[in-house]
């Protein structure tokens, strides 16, 4: 039997990771999304267009470069945590909010054809926390 490094197996066998419990909880997620959001408040930020027109299964693999979802992404923390891409579906199930939320932060319909980043933090922040959505999207659900 020949011991070899880990990361030497990898070019000759197909490893896959163990399964592990995510270590963010819900908010702590919803709340680094809106961080890494608001680190270029001013970016203009593509949405995806009207979501709640498509059929579920193609909804749910919606993604278009530079959206708050790509954000999401190109984040190693998150990505480390078990979101899985910048699909619309992945991330649904990811920060595990509802397709209405969703659609709220990402959706042309509320945004145009984009937004800035900082619209976009102020919407994951009130999808966190419904209570405060009139204070963070100026609407009350």
């Amino acid at each position: 039997m020949e011991h070899r490094p880990l990361s030497e197996l990898g070019h000759i066998a197909d490893l896959k990771q163990p399964l592990r419990a995510p270590a963010l909880s819900r908010r702590e997620r919803l709340d680094r999304w809106a961080e890494l959001l608001e680190r270029d408040p001013d970016r203009l930020l593509k949405t995806l267009d009207e979501i709640e027109w498509k059929p579920k299964a193609e909804r749910r693999q919606m993604r278009a470069d530079g959206t708050a979802l790509a954000v999401a992404y190109a984040d190693p923390i998150l990505r480390t945590d078990g979101l899985a891409s910048d699909r619309f579906g992945d991330a649904v199930r990811f920060f595990q909010i509802s397709e209405y939320d969703a659609h709220i932060v990402l959706c042309s319909c509320h945004g145009g054809e984009s937004m800035k980043s900082e619209e976009a933090a102020r919407r994951v922040r009130g999808i966190r926390s419904p209570s405060l959505w009139s204070l963070y999207f100026g609407w009350f659900r």
